[in-house]
C-alpha cells in the first residue's frame, strides 16, 4: 500500500485560504458539498469531523474527486449537524468547560444514530440526482470516523471504507466490518484501542500510524502552513486514493 499508483497523484495542495472546486446542493435537508465529475460511476461519502465544513477538510474532498486521473469520483459531504458544528476552540477539551461543552455535542448533535439513519436517504436521494453512480465508498474524520465504523457493518451500502484519526475506536465493532478498510490514526489515537481493532478485524485492513501528527490533521485541525504537516496530508490522501483504486 505504500506504493503510490502511476494514476494517483495529489494535486498541490493549498496552505492557506482553499477555494474548494466543488458546489452546494441540498440532499435530505442538507447543505452538501459535491465535488467531482458529475458522470463518475463511483462515489465517496464523506463524513465530517465534529466542526463541519472546513477549508482543509473540502480541500480533502476536492483531492479524492480530482487526484485519481484513472477512477475520479463523485465525492458528497453533507452538513449532518444541520449548521450547527463543534467550535474548534473547544478542542483540545483543556478545561472543564471545554470538555463539558465538547460532552453536550457528543451526546446530542453528534450522537451516531442520528446520521446513520439518515445516511441511507442521503444516497437515495443523490442516486434519483446522479443516476451514473453504481458503487459507494465512505470516508470519516475523527468523530465521522465511527460513523464510518458503523456504516461498514452488515448490510452495508458501501464497497469500502476509511477511517482517518478515528474517535470511539471500540474492538466491537471491528468483527462485523464486512468490506475493506483503511484506518489512519494520528499520535493522539489509543494505540491500545486501535490494536485491539486490528485484531478483530477479519476482513482486508491497513492500519497506518502517522506519529508525528495531531487528531484532525487531515481536516479542520490540519495546520497546512506547517510543512511537516503539509507533507504527512499529501501522502494520507496518496494512501486514500491508492486504497480507493484497489478496492472499487
Amino acid at each position: 500500500m505504500s506504493q503510490s499508483h502511476a494514476c494517483c497523484t495529489v494535486p498541490p495542495v493549498v496552505t492557506d485560504n482553499y477555494q474548494g472546486k466543488g458546489e452546494y446542493m441540498t440532499i435530505n435537508g442538507m447543505k452538501t458539498y459535491a465535488t467531482g465529475p458529475k458522470d463518475a460511476k463511483s462515489a465517496l461519502l464523506v463524513v465530517y469531523d465534529i466542526f463541519g465544513f472546513f477549508p482543509q477538510t473540502i480541500q480533502g474532498a476536492d483531492i479524492l474527486a480530482y487526484g485519481d486521473k484513472e477512477k475520479q469520483y463523485q465525492v458528497f459531504m453533507p452538513d449532518f449537524f444541520d449548521g450547527k458544528p463543534a467550535d474548534i476552540s473547544w478542542y483540545p477539551p483543556d478545561t472543564d468547560e471545554k470538555g463539558k461543552k465538547l460532552g453536550e455535542f457528543f451526546s446530542n448533535q453528534a450522537a451516531p444514530p442520528k446520521t446513520l439513519e439518515r445516511i441511507p436517504k442521503v444516497l437515495e436521494e443523490i442516486k434519483s440526482q446522479r443516476s451514473s453512480i453504481s458503487e459507494w465508498g465512505i470516508v470519516g474524520y475523527c468523530w465521522g470516523g465511527k460513523i464510518v465504523n458503523l456504516s461498514s457493518q452488515e448490510g452495508t451500502l458501501f464497497k469500502a471504507a476509511a477511517s482517518c484519526h478515528p474517535a470511539m475506536v471500540d474492538e466491537n465493532d471491528a468483527p462485523g466490518v464486512k468490506i475493506p478498510f483503511a484506518m489512519l490514526p494520528s499520535k493522539d489515537e489509543s494505540k491500545e484501542d486501535v490494536e485491539k481493532w486490528q485484531k478483530a478485524v477479519k476482513v482486508k485492513n491497513i492500519v497506518q500510524w502517522w506519529p508525528n501528527q495531531v487528531h484532525g490533521f487531515m481536516a479542520a485541525r490540519g495546520d497546512l502552513k506547517d510543512p511537516a504537516v503539509k507533507s504527512d496530508y499529501e501522502k494520507a490522501y496518496q494512501l486514500l486514493l491508492n486504497f480507493f483504486h484497489e478496492n472499487m
